[in-house]
């Protein structure tokens, strides 16, 4: 074939002038949007045409900044699905934030509401099971301890929820004083006020309900004051935890690894980042190399929120020990993850409680072996509740092969599980 036999057959331009520009914002909430709906479509849940409330207000939230003097609050959040009619998770779940030993005075937790203090727990079940999922919040304010009582705070904040997401919300939450920070365990129900599936956009959940729960807390406390801001800032040079001075170095090291204590700040500010990096140092994470250049450790972040994970780990420890009268020294404790449960792991449970927003529980227990063990549970509903003093055996749960499409996998690699060793 010569170039001569071949002739191309050119169609029509498609743009014909009459295509419009799309805004930045629009397109930002489109990919929202998508990205939102791609998981739940994939898991064949929830209709993806189902309409997303605090779609465009979680997509301003999470490119906005917080205003200088802002109170911090960290708001954590799970989706928790409920499969055909089965509130026994949820249950559960209720009976966990309702235990002993929250409040100031060691009394159970109590269940509030929008518009009482005694809301009605076994009615909020009966209305929620139906429901296709809940979603479960743990409210928490840095100063929240400057606050004699949370509910106004929580009532504020779902208020707010409510006029974001454009409907009425059924929601029961409890107060938890057991902790240094105290908190709020907020259940919502997965049905809007008309009935249908209350589907809330990702961004929202991940940025615009901490925002809200900011603004609030700010309201209500004032806005932090230098002096406040400063002190803070001090105490976070000799933490061994992830701070935001942590935070500031690790940006300014992303691209070599490099960060410097002369980057056109205050004095005050220098003086901080070269205590902090002092501090680092003296731990084995940084690295001075010359007057104003510090090397940052390949997995700085990591080794410092494991270190602060520990600290807290510790303080519960310290707590729940004293609460039952025990005396063990630090050297005593043990932390004991899944991977680390060779044989069972005998004594009497002291405590239990919730480790992170992913259902995650721990248990207290004084060993047969004289010491004192952290130990990571796994999911709350996968282990039934046992009371305080009672003799308990924890062993690994046996690991079985799942079948899914063509695909074998496991199952729960990473769980235990706890049972009454004597009445």
């Amino acid at each position: 074939m010569t170039a001569d036999d071949f002739k191309p057959r050119l169609g029509r331009i498609r743009d014909d002038g009459r295509a419009k520009a799309i805004r930045h914002s629009t397109r930002v909430v489109g990919e929202v949007a998508r990205n939102t709906t791609r998981q739940l479509r994939r898991r064949g849940h929830i209709d993806p045409n189902a309409h997303r409330r605090g779609l465009a207000q979680g997509a301003i939230s999470a490119s906005g900044q917080f205003t200088p003097g802002s109170r911090r609050v960290i708001v954590r959040a799970r989706y928790s699905r409920l499969t055909g009619g089965n509130v026994g998770p949820a249950q559960a779940h209720l009976r966990y934030v309702l235990r002993d030993g929250t409040t100031p005075d060691g009394a159970p937790g109590r269940l509030y509401d929008a518009v009482g203090d005694d809301a009605d727990a076994h009615a909020f079940l009966d209305r929620s099971e139906q429901d296709p999922h809940q979603f479960r919040f743990i409210v928490s304010a840095e100063d929240s301890a400057q606050l004699s009582d949370l509910k106004p705070l929580i009532r504020d904040l779902m208020r707010q929820v409510e006029q974001d997401l454009g409907t009425k919300l059924d929601w029961v939450a409890v107060d938890h004083f057991n902790t240094g920070r105290p908190h709020t365990h907020v259940i919502l129900r997965g049905k809007d006020e008309e009935g249908r599936d209350l589907i809330i956009a990702r961004e929202y959940i991940a940025h615009g309900m901490r925002q809200r729960a900011v603004e609030i807390a700010t309201l209500g406390l004032g806005p932090r004051t230098d002096l406040e801001i400063e002190a803070k800032l001090r105490q976070e040079v000799s933490q061994d935890r992830l701070t935001s001075l942590d935070r500031g170095l690790l940006r300014e090291a992303e691209s070599d690894g490099l960060a410097s204590t002369a980057s056109g700040q205050d004095r005050f500010r220098h003086a901080l980042r070269i205590g902090r990096l002092s501090h680092l140092r003296d731990l084995g994470l940084a690295q001075q190399v010359s007057d104003a250049a510090w090397r940052l450790e390949p997995g700085t972040e990591a080794v410092l929120r494991r270190m602060g994970e520990r600290d807290d780990i510790i303080r519960t420890m310290q707590r729940a020990l004293t609460e039952a009268k025990l005396e063990q020294a630090p050297a005593g404790y043990s932390i004991v993850r899944p991977d680390d449960l060779e044989k069972p792991l005998i004594g009497r449970l002291v405590a239990r409680g919730l480790h992170d927003a992913n259902d995650r529980h721990y248990m207290i227990v004084d060993g047969v072996d004289g010491r004192s063990h952290w130990v990571d549970i796994g999911r709350g509903d996968a282990t039934e509740f046992l009371k305080r003093g009672a003799v308990i055996s924890i062993v690994r749960r046996p690991v079985e092969p799942l079948h899914q499409q063509g695909r074998s996998r496991r199952s729960c690699p990473h769980a235990l599980e706890a049972a009454c060793r004597s009445p």
